[in-house]
This record gives C-alpha cells, structure tokens and sequence, in this order.
C-alpha cells in the first residue's frame, strides 16, 4: 500500500482546482512558479476516451505531468465502471499520488453522456464506478461534485450516498448543478456538510470549494469553519496567479510570468502540436488593472503565433 498523499497535507492544505482549458501543464508549471499549491489537480481526463484505442493518445497527453507540479492528482470522468477500473490500475504507474472522480462538472456536453454533475442523478452508478475506481488501484480515490442537481438541499441525501463510500476525500463545490456559478456559494451550508462528513466518515477529508479568492480568504473561511480539511481555489487564480502565496503581483512579476508561459508553450509545443488560440484565454491573467492593459489586450487577441505575441509585447 502506497502512502496516502491526503495524510500528509498541512492543515488546512490549499488545491488547485481542475478547470478544463485552464490547468494543463503549462499553467500548473507557471503557478509552481509564481508560488505552488499543496496539491494540483490535472483537467479532467474521459476514462472512456482513455479505455479506446482511438483516444488513448489524447488521454494520455491530457494525463502528462511535470517535475514541478507534482503531489499531483488525476482527474476522471465518465459513466462506465469498467473503464474507471481500467484507468485507475494505470495512473499509479504514470506518476500520480491519487485519483479524482469527478461528478460535478456543469458542461453541457459531458452531461448528456451522462458524466460529470449528471452523476448525482445516477447515484447507483456513481457508487459503482467508485467502487470499481477503488478496487484496482492502490492510490488514494477521492471524488469532486456539487451539493445537487437543481436545489441545493439536494447534498443530504448525495453526499451521504457519497460518504457512505468513505473517498480519502469530498471536494464539495457550494452549488448546484442548475445554479452553475451565478449565485454565490452556499457558505451557510458548511456547518451542516462537517456535521455529515464527522457523522458517516470522519476520516475523509473535507475540502471545500467555490469564490475563494486567495489564501488570505481560505484561511479567513478557516478560521471560521476549523474542521474543513482543505480549500480548493479555481477563479480566482484569474484574479491574481499568485494567490496561493501572500504576495501582491506588480506589474513586472505578471509581466514574468507571461513570458515565462510563453516559454513554457514554445516548449512543450516542440513536440505537441496544440492550438495557438487556446493560449489567448490566459492573457487577461496576466494583463490587466494597468493604463493600456485593455487596448494591449486586444492587441494581444488578434495575434496569430507566439511570434506575433512577443512583437506585440515589445
């Protein structure tokens, strides 16, 4: 039995969370740089796609890690049992420290297959492929969701399924399925969803996510709610990249950092050859709240290489 990376993690411990198009492996490199979590999370990974011999390949790229963003845990989704067991007898062998179920995302398309957040309607299934996920690995599986589907008191009944099933941890997102990120997260809810953990599987960690901003606001939900196990930050890494450290970017350290990603494309692009527009999604990370950022990021936009970029910026 391998260490369980979940007992060793400060307390609280800080994740980054996974967002798709967000936390590949050159963002996960440029926040290691700018000042790392205590844990990553890859972009979530289609166990069906990685069960096909089609989809292996790109399964395999999406599931690539770095020296430098590592404890790591593998994001999964699907619907089929079979290709949870399958997947998960393999992640151990590609450098992971755990496996990460996730029955939250609020995507339109991976809910009509059935995965994601439309595993709170199956919860059966989600069980079995828990289970399934569990009994051939030896790593840590934990799970990601939502307190429901449309209401929120829907998480009584889901997370105690869920707990039920004793994951090394719950990352509870404080919304519904329905609600998406348009209202803001049911902090309120968080006494009651300790009181569960504590009442069904005390050793389950607990981790919370939604709105949290930065380190200082984990700490301040910390200080209010002690026996939360984790924070887990998603947006707000769009609001300030350096926000799993107490520093305050300057302008120049931003500006580094983009640079820094830029290099990191190029790289990674030697031998990869992904899409130039993916990369333009990140530039308002690094660009704004400065006289010309918006006209500068416009410029930026309109660019069709790094080259271009690179002239722009100068």
């Amino acid at each position: 039995m391998r260490m369980n990376i979940w007992e060793n993690l400060p307390h609280p411990f800080l994740i980054l969370a996974p967002m798709e198009g967000v936390t590949d492996i050159i963002f996960r490199q440029v926040i290691a740089k700018a000042g790392r979590p205590d844990l990553f999370f890859t972009e979530f990974t289609n166990v069906s796609s990685y069960a096909s011999e089609k989809g292996r390949a790109n399964a395999l790229e999406r599931l690539e890690i770095s020296k430098t963003d590592q404890p790591i845990i593998a994001q999964v989704w699907g619907k089929n049992p079979e290709h949870f067991a399958e997947i998960a007898r393999a992640l151990e062998k590609l450098g992971f420290q755990g496996v990460d179920l996730n029955f939250g995302c609020p995507d339109k398309n991976v809910n009509k297959t059935g995965g994601g957040a439309a595993m709170i309607k199956t919860p059966d299934l989600a069980v079995e492929c828990f289970r399934n996920a569990k009994k051939n690995t030896d790593l840590p599986v934990s799970i990601k969701t939502r307190l429901g589907w449309k209401a929120p008191e829907e998480y009584r009944e889901w997370l105690t399924t869920l707990l039920n099933e004793h994951p090394a941890a719950l990352t509870v997102h404080l919304r519904t399925k329905k609600e998406m990120s348009k209202v803001p997260a049911h902090y309120e809810l968080i006494p009651e969803i300790v009181k569960l953990r504590s009442q069904i599987s005390p050793e389950t960690k607990l981790i919370i996510n939604g709105d949290i901003k930065d380190k200082q606001h984990a700490l301040e939900l910390h200080q209010k709610y002690p026996e939360v196990d984790g924070f887990m930050i998603g947006r707000g890494v769009f609001g300030n990249p350096y926000c799993f450290t107490d520093h305050t970017p300057t302008r120049n350290k931003l500006m580094d950092l983009l640079y820094l990603h830029l290099n990191l494309y190029e790289n990674y692009n030697k031998n990869h050859k992904i899409s130039y527009e993916p990369l333009k999604h990140f530039y308002k990370i690094y660009i704004n709240n400065f006289p010309g950022a918006s006209d500068l990021r416009a410029k930026l936009m309109d660019t069709h290489s790094v080259k271009e970029a690179r002239d722009v910026l100068k």
